[in-house]
């Protein structure tokens, strides 16, 4: 079984999979409510192909052991996941295409930060890191099947490093 430590998460490097959804510098700044709110905007696009958006929550346990075996994918929508209690979450994500068990990476997202997976990019489901987390969702719904998966074989399996 192969080891990864996951990397920090940043725009740069999770730009092949998706968008980092977070309020930084990187983002472009409007002033609302008279001055009392700064809205930073269009953090990410979100697909919905012939679908609508939909938001949901989603609360997460965190996988023990820590030992990745089944990724997935979206291929007529992309799919964002912001964290809702404070904590940070892990991110397993391969390039969009065949399954390749070698290309994964992992991000560890801290608790500001949200991600927006590419259509047709593969993850893992929701990592939670040190207690179940709620996260809001926002996804398609709407005609076609939205929903790949791949188990994947034993040998391939990966263990993440704490």
């Amino acid at each position: 079984m192969r080891t990864i430590v996951p990397e920090p998460l940043t725009a740069d490097a999770f730009a092949p999979f998706g968008d980092v959804i977070e309020a930084s510098e990187r983002a472009e700044t409007i002033p609302i409510n008279y001055g009392w709110t700064k809205r930073f905007n269009a953090l990410s696009d979100v697909a919905v192909g012939d679908g609508h958006a939909i938001l949901s929550i989603f609360r997460s346990k965190p996988l023990t052991p820590p030992v990745l075996k089944i990724f997935e994918r979206h291929p007529l929508g992309s799919q964002a996941f912001m964290p809702l209690n404070g904590r940070p979450f892990l991110v397993a994500v391969a390039p969009p295409g065949e399954f390749d068990p070698a290309a994964v990476r992992i991000f560890r997202a801290e608790a500001h930060q949200g991600v927006n997976y590419a259509r047709g990019t593969w993850h893992h489901f929701l990592l939670a890191l040190e207690a179940e987390s709620d996260f809001l969702v926002v996804d398609r719904v709407g005609p076609g099947e939205n929903l790949d998966e791949v188990e994947m074989a034993e040998v391939d399996w990966i263990a993440v490093a704490p």
